[in-house]
């Protein structure tokens, strides 16, 4: 009988099994095999990555939110304004007043007129021998006109020969008589030469001026000034009749601020500063010419017209 021939197994003769669809995408690893490199990529590198791939956006954006940040940072740190109410202003006016006084009314009237007042003076006497440079009469003017026309009273230069005019400035100047208004007792004056910024006076209706008005008197009481003296009205439409007994002066204001000689001719001034009236005269019951209590003045309506202007 013929005996088959029997064969060993071994691992050549098996046959290699079938290999998966995983496995021959991806090897099996060999243990023999040495470890695959690390990714170097830090995140260091990531970030210069974006910044060099997005640099222009990004540097559109700071420059935006700098300018954003100075534009709100002085805003932030500015406090916010405090709300004032009724009660703190009552009381700052307060406060002001107790500790910086008002000047009064006659100091600011007196403020506003002082620049147009003058001094005339009167040297030597007409038709006589006696020098020129003798003063002879003081007496007060008011600037009317910038370009130097003065108004003043007739007697305080109707007898002099020569008459100058001191201006609140201190120049000194001659001065010539264009205007006479005897009626009135006014004389206008045109000064020779005149400051650079002289300031002439405002002048005031008195139609509506009434007794007990606040008014000022200011001129050279006894050649001493410029002196203010302050009262009120005492009257309106007085007569007065001079001591001479030469003339009658109608339609005067009365007043009762102190007026002496020397003051003929200065201003009577409101409290806002205008002038209303001519100082003319004082009512003296005796011989010593003193003021006791009653000044006149001419009203400024007939001292303009004796300018040549109505200025009302």
């Amino acid at each position: 009988m013929r005996r088959e021939t029997i064969y060993s197994p071994s691992e050549r003769s098996q046959p290699a099994a079938p290999r998966s669809p995983d496995d021959r995408r991806t090897p099996a690893p060999n243990p023999a095999d040495p470890p695959s490199p690390p990714d170097r990529r830090s995140p260091l590198r990531s970030r210069l990555t974006f910044l060099s791939r997005h640099q222009r956006p990004l540097l559109v954006a700071a420059v935006g939110l700098v300018a954003l940040l100075l534009f709100w940072l002085p805003t932030a740190l500015t406090p916010s304004p405090r709300q004032f109410t009724q009660r703190d202003i009552d009381a700052a006016v307060l406060h002001t007043l107790e500790t910086q006084p008002l000047p009064s009314a006659a100091a600011r009237a007196y403020e506003i007129i002082r620049p147009s007042v003058v001094r005339v003076r009167g040297f030597g006497h007409h038709g006589s021998a006696e020098e020129d440079n003798t003063e002879t009469g003081v007496g007060s003017g008011v600037v009317i006109v910038d370009k130097g026309v003065i108004l003043t009273n007739l007697h305080v230069v109707a007898t002099a020969k020569r008459v100058t005019v001191v201006f609140a400035d201190g120049l000194e100047s001659g001065a010539t008589v264009v205007g006479l208004q005897p009626e009135h007792d006014l004389a206008v004056l045109q000064a020779a030469t005149v400051p650079d910024d002289l300031v002439p006076a405002t002048l005031r209706s008195t139609a509506d001026l009434a007794p007990g008005d606040a008014v000022i008197a200011v001129g050279f009481p006894f050649g001493i000034g410029p002196s203010v003296s302050a009262g009120v009205v005492s009257g309106l439409r007085r007569e007065f009749q001079s001591p001479e007994g030469k003339r009658v002066l109608t339609n005067l204001i009365q007043f009762d601020a102190a007026a002496n000689p020397g003051s003929s001719g200065g201003p009577l001034v409101t409290n806002d500063g205008a002038v209303v009236g001519i100082v003319t005269a004082i009512l003296n019951p005796n011989a010593q010419r003193v003021f006791v209590g009653i000044g006149f003045a001419v009203p400024i309506e007939n001292a303009a017209t004796a300018v040549g202007i109505h200025p009302f």
